[in-house]
């Protein structure tokens, strides 16, 4: 009797545990060799700032936040954060090629969810997390992993609150995967 589940195969990932000690190690290289941690949300502020500076220079100039990332001799791309960024990106679509999983564009999803809606609700989400990696100044990788490997009780606070409202916001959006 033959199945088509067996012709299925799954995704190829790297270990978790590899993937953990690695991502370790980088931080710890990238505190010696900068003095800071990771981080992304710094890359899309600058992005920002750069967007705004070249759509609407004198606003950008009047306002009191972004004025402070403009002037001098170079631009706020300029910066190690936006290349981070883009080196992550990069990586993601090269690991993507290299095992395989970018042979066709397609959006995971549960059966009582559409992809249209999938991808509404991560953009939502998405938009929401960066608001919020503002208030708090920093995302994820910059709190949280960082400031948690570097010994901060503010890290380990944001660690601890992101899991913990993952977990509780988790019980309501389930029914959108099982």
């Amino acid at each position: 009797m033959s199945s088509d589940k067996t012709n299925i195969q799954e995704p190829k990932y790297i270990n978790p545990y590899l993937g953990g000690v690695l991502l370790g190690l980088l931080i710890i290289v990238t505190v010696f060799i900068t003095g800071r941690g990771l981080g992304a949300s710094g890359a899309i502020k600058s992005a920002v700032v750069t967007t705004s500076n070249t759509i609407a220079p004198k606003a950008t100039e009047a306002n009191t936040y972004m004025c402070q990332f403009i002037g001098g001799d170079h631009s706020p791309m300029w910066t190690w954060l936006v290349f981070e960024s883009l080196g992550v990106l990069l990586g993601g679509i090269i690991s993507g090629i290299v095992f395989g999983r970018m042979k066709k564009f397609r959006t995971d999803h549960g059966p009582r969810i559409t992809s249209k809606k999938r991808l509404v609700l991560a953009l939502i989400g998405g938009a929401l997390f960066g608001l919020g990696s503002q208030f708090g100044r920093g995302c994820t990788s910059g709190a949280a992993l960082s400031g948690t490997a570097t010994f901060a009780l503010g890290g380990v606070i944001v660690m601890f609150a992101i899991f913990g409202t993952g977990y509780a916001v988790a019980y309501f959006f389930r029914k959108f995967w099982i």
